[in-house]
């Protein structure tokens, strides 16, 4: 259904530092900039786009929104968290857990505050 996801960053070499740990400890390469000066990370199909807003303001982060990452297992949620949280990143909700459903979750705000979640499949 999507092609990519697109995020502001208000310092993309900051944004690169949290990325680059966070897709690291996935199994993901590091990202790379595009003519257009866009940091876009590429992973299993999946497509992240970071770039400074083109209308000059301030890049927000969503007020709701969540982006969802899969994470191949309960060691790969920690891994996330784990380079989050050293290289800029805030937890945020509750500490990495399981869930009902046998999946295993952590949430981060990345350093310019857009919501994030690596999760694992549920088992149940």
């Amino acid at each position: 259904m999507f092609t990519h996801v697109m995020i502001g960053s208000n310092d993309l070499e900051r944004a690169r530092a949290f990325y680059d740990a966070t897709f690291a400890a996935l199994g993901g390469e590091p990202g790379e900039m595009d003519a257009r000066g866009r940091l876009i990370y590429v992973h299993k199909g999946g497509r992240l786009m970071i770039t400074k807003p083109i209308d000059g303001n301030p890049a927000t982060a969503a007020n709701g929104g969540t982006i969802g990452i899969v994470a191949a297992s309960r060691d790969h949620v920690l891994a996330w968290h784990e380079a989050g949280t050293t290289h800029g990143g805030t937890a945020i909700e509750s500490p990495p857990s399981e869930r009902p459903n046998g999946a295993f979750v952590a949430y981060l705000r990345d350093p310019d505050g857009n919501k994030l979640t690596a999760r694992s499949q549920p088992t149940k």
